[in-house]
């Protein structure tokens, strides 16, 4: 079982390149906002919206982890200056690698000037309807620069199945050729 954990701030390109990446090796796309569009209906943008995310997401892997599948591709935000975020990828790790399996870490980072026309990609507006309302998903991004360290410092990922890519002039096959090269996918 292999897992690619493919991570960067909003508007970056991670799920686009994800479904690149699951064109070219078979893996499954699990992208984050699968579990934000089911329950921000319900719940917002708060609390309890973020608190059953992250339930739902540990039972799925959970599940996948001990099935007879190749992998998934799973994309969210690394908030590297929370505690917390470090610990989710953590029992991310344990659950996969305690079945055996792999996990591939990809890095991707783009400037905020390309980051604020992908934002208003159809793509992504199809597949992220609380996205579509764009002045106030761009206004969530801009500010949560103030708050969030969404890419890493150099050293600061150790894992030998790791690799970081700025995408801010890539196209999405071009990166997700890249990183099933790299890996090795």
């Amino acid at each position: 079982m292999k897992l690619v954990l493919l991570f960067g701030p909003q508007a970056v390109g991670k799920m686009t390149v994800g479904q690149e990446l699951e064109k070219l090796t078979g893996l499954k796309l699990f992208h984050n906002h699968m579990t934000i569009e089911l329950l921000q209906p319900f719940f917002g943008f708060g609390e309890d919206m973020w608190r059953l995310s992250q339930l739902f997401r540990e039972e799925m892997f959970r599940t996948y982890a001990k099935s007879d599948q190749y992998g998934m591709i799973f994309t969210f935000i690394w908030a590297f200056n929370k505690q917390e975020d470090w610990d989710f990828v953590e029992t991310i790790i344990d659950i996969f690698e305690g079945d055996g399996g792999v996990v591939y870490f990809v890095e991707l980072q783009a400037d905020m000037e390309e980051r604020v026309k992908r934002n208003r990609t159809p793509n992504r507006l199809e597949h992220k309807p609380s996205k579509r309302d764009v002045e106030a998903s761009e206004e969530r991004m801009i500010a949560s620069m103030d708050h969030l360290r969404m890419n890493t410092k150099d050293g600061e990922i150790k894992e030998k199945n790791y690799i970081k890519i700025n995408n801010s002039e890539l196209e999405p096959y071009v990166v997700a050729e890249r990183i099933r090269e790299t890996l090795g996918l």
